[in-house]
């Protein structure tokens, strides 16, 4: 079997093995000793153990796979730099998509009407952080000490260091390229890291599935069905549709070939529920089997991971429709274009708040005067969405990577058209 197909039968098997526990749980139909200790030993034991080591194991790669592959794709750029471009139209595409995201979320959810006949009166209260104001998030970007912002996983700060380091190796002459070498030689080494955890993926997502689905099952679904199937269309329209359109008016090439060689990475940020756990794989996809070169996909990647939240936007989008019509409050257009410009700023404003999707949620819900409280009972099926948001935030990424790096000359289109190019073989 390829990666591919051992991920998705991973993913199956996991999702039907966590569902017949939650079953059998639910059901009472074992005795109390032997549920106990499925619970405690499988479920929460085994399953969760595999599951959150191979998490760690990804986000262990994230900083050093950011700061070695950003300093090679700048230094590689010399002293005729073509960062400028390529980072104003990376920015642009993502803002972009961002605003198109929530305005279809909106469209959709206001003829649909998911929230119509539901009573949130009783809804859980919910507390969230506040959201750092914009002038602390700009400050926020540029890092004081770069060994503590590599510590704490902040990932713009890195991005901004190792751009700095980039363009001053390439500034540095014969002894700036014997440092370009060292780094251009060390991020082979991580890639190969990267490789030898995606023959580990199958396994920790089976067990993240299993561990995931038995505790909540598919009836958590039901509960919320118009609402959740609501966003998985939407999610899936932007994916699908605004994705695979800008793509092919750019490119010109093969949508199907774009969303075969992201299958993969696809999957693995459908499991994990994290862009940035998925970076690593999202990386050496793009430019292993995409043929975007180091200089664009180092930058666009990891920026992306940081500000384009297309999929949490689109969900910004449905639970404020969703939210409005349950308490019975209408919105005006105004409000509605308050609600675009809040979530698509919010993608980038609130980037490195914990739980930045309800955070933002909670921003747009009090610009336009709705109950916060209402968030109490869309949180039981997110866990759920998020998976699929996540995917979606992944396509992005590489769309507009492909797109930019199409752009600037650096998409190697002999990679993208060989079906075999960078497939990870069985090791």
């Amino acid at each position: 079997m390829s990666l591919t197909q051992r991920i998705i039968s991973a993913m199956l098997m996991g999702l039907l093995l966590g569902g017949l526990l939650n079953i059998i749980s639910s059901s009472n139909i074992l005795p109390i000793a032997i549920q106990s200790w499925l619970d405690m030993y499988l479920v929460n034991g085994l399953f969760d153990t595999i599951g959150q080591i191979f998490v760690r194991s990804l986000k262990l790669l994230v900083v050093p796979l950011v700061f070695v592959s950003l300093v090679c794709g700048v230094s590689s750029l010399g002293n005729n730099s073509r960062m400028g471009a390529v980072a104003s139209k990376t920015i642009a595409l993502y803002v972009a998509t961002t605003a198109i995201a929530i305005t279809l979320a909106i469209s959709v959810a206001v003829v649909v009407q998911p929230g119509v006949g539901i009573d949130l009166a009783n809804a859980t209260q919910f507390v969230a952080k506040d959201a750092p104001s914009l002038k602390t998030t700009i400050i926020n970007i540029f890092p004081s000490n770069p060994v503590q912002s590599m510590a704490n996983g902040s990932i713009l700060q890195v991005i901004v260091f190792s751009v700095l380091m980039g363009l001053a190796i390439s500034k540095s002459g014969e002894k700036g390229q014997r440092i370009s070498d060292f780094f251009n030689n060390f991020n082979e080494v991580i890639m190969k890291m990267v490789m030898i955890l995606m023959q580990l993926a199958p396994y920790g997502i089976f067990c993240l599935l299993a561990k995931l689905f038995a505790d909540v099952g598919i009836g958590m679904i039901l509960n919320l069905a118009k609402y959740f199937f609501t966003m998985v269309f939407v999610l899936l329209l932007h994916s699908l549709g605004v994705y695979t359109f800008i793509f092919k008016f750019f490119t010109g090439l093969s949508i199907r070939a774009f969303l075969s060689k992201m299958r993969p990475a696809l999957a693995l940020a459908f499991s994990t529920a994290s862009s940035g756990a998925t970076m690593p794989v999202t990386l050496r996809t793009v430019e292993k089997r995409l043929g975007v070169h180091n200089t664009v996909a180092s930058f666009t990647v990891p920026l992306g991971t940081t500000i384009n939240m297309d999929g949490t936007a689109i969900m910004q989008g449905v639970a404020t429709v969703f939210i409005a019509q349950a308490y019975n409050i209408g919105l005006g257009i105004d409000d509605y274009l308050m609600v675009v410009l809040t979530a698509t700023l919010a993608s980038i404003g609130t980037a490195a708040v914990p739980g930045v999707g309800l955070v933002m949620l909670v921003m747009v819900l009090n610009q336009v005067g709705l109950p916060v409280e209402g968030i109490g009972l869309i949180i039981g099926v997110d866990r759920l969405l998020d998976m699929t948001r996540t995917a979606t935030n992944v396509t992005g990424d590489a769309m507009v990577t492909a797109v930019v790096a199409n752009s600037e000359g650096f998409l190697d289109r002999d990679v993208f058209n060989d079906p075999e190019a960078g497939v990870v073989q069985n090791v």
